[in-house]
């Protein structure tokens, strides 16, 4: 199985990485048709029990590809809208398979999944992050949650807290992540991995060994979740997604203010934050990285 903007290790603990460091990991249409090829593998692996899903270089992932000339080729050649199309109805069912109807797919993968978050994880990286069962992050990451294709973040943080965040606009430091519950361990940057590993190799064990239960446990919280409405109230919020994006509402900012996700805004707002932040601890010394990014 080949693969050119991932990398794929099977195994007790399948891997799968997102490997366009130059691009921040930007989740294009060929990124997001191999991460299903690869989950897809994985679930269907009598040796697998548990899939960790992260990012190479800098960062896990800044966003959707917006549209990089490897993208629009691949596009093209796969019959997709092209970012800049103006056939707006096949946009939104592309978008809705990929964006919604896939990631709704690996949320409710078989097995454990496990995310490991290090650097930026904006908007489409926000998504496939909160996908997973569980989350670890390095304790300088940084979370950029929106109103995207594939809403959660009011799941992921409660009404209350998503309000805030949102209509502000701003980064979330990983400290913070973990006081809602989005993130469910931190670990410095250079340990992140091996305790990742180490957790998903005792989670494999688990399911390995009692894959029936195991799953079980998974699925009934998912449904869960559904019965409380999770997967109707993120196919609501695509429908009101495409409505603010037919109407060229969703943005005034600027490329110099970060496009479409604004990341520079978002940044400015953290930086704004930070006496509040730093008096919670969510930031050591009232400090953080916010260079680099979209």
């Amino acid at each position: 199985m080949e693969f050119g903007h991932i990398l794929y290790q099977p195994g007790k603990v399948a891997r799968i990485i997102f490997n366009r460091p130059n691009q921040l990991n930007a989740q294009g249409y060929q990124l997001l048709d191999e991460v299903d090829r690869a989950f897809q593998a994985a679930a269907a692996d009598n040796a697998c029990g548990a899939i960790v899903l992260s990012g190479s270089g800098r960062a896990f992932s800044a966003g959707h590809d917006l549209g990089t000339p490897e993208d629009v080729e691949y596009c093209h050649q796969h019959g997709l809208a092209e970012p800049t199309t103006m056939d707006f109805r096949k946009k939104v069912a592309d978008m809705y398979e990929y964006y919604v109807q896939k990631t709704l797919a690996w949320r409710n993968c078989p097995k454990p999944t496990i995310a490991m978050v290090h650097g930026y994880c904006i908007y489409g990286g926000w998504m496939l992050a909160a996908a997973m069962d569980v989350l670890f992050a390095a304790e300088d990451a940084l979370f950029l949650p929106g109103m995207v294709e594939y809403f959660s973040a009011p799941w992921d943080l409660g009404p209350k807290k998503a309000k805030e965040i949102l209509l502000e606009h701003r980064f979330v430091p990983a400290a913070e992540a973990l006081a809602c519950g989005f993130v469910n361990r931190l670990f410095p940057a250079d340990q992140l991995e091996a305790e990742t590993l180490a957790y998903a190799e005792r989670v494999a064990d688990n399911y390995l060994t009692a894959p029936a239960w195991t799953g079980t446990i998974k699925s009934t919280l998912n449904h869960m979740q559904d019965a409380m409405g999770f997967t109707n109230e993120i196919q609501a919020a695509y429908n009101s997604f495409c409505l603010m994006l037919a109407l060229g509402g969703y943005t005034g900012a600027t490329p110099e203010q970060g496009g479409f996700a604004r990341t520079k805004i978002a940044r400015q707002n953290l930086d704004r934050s930070r006496p509040w932040l730093a008096r919670q601890g969510f930031c050591q010394d009232g400090g953080f990285d916010t260079s680099g990014g979209q």
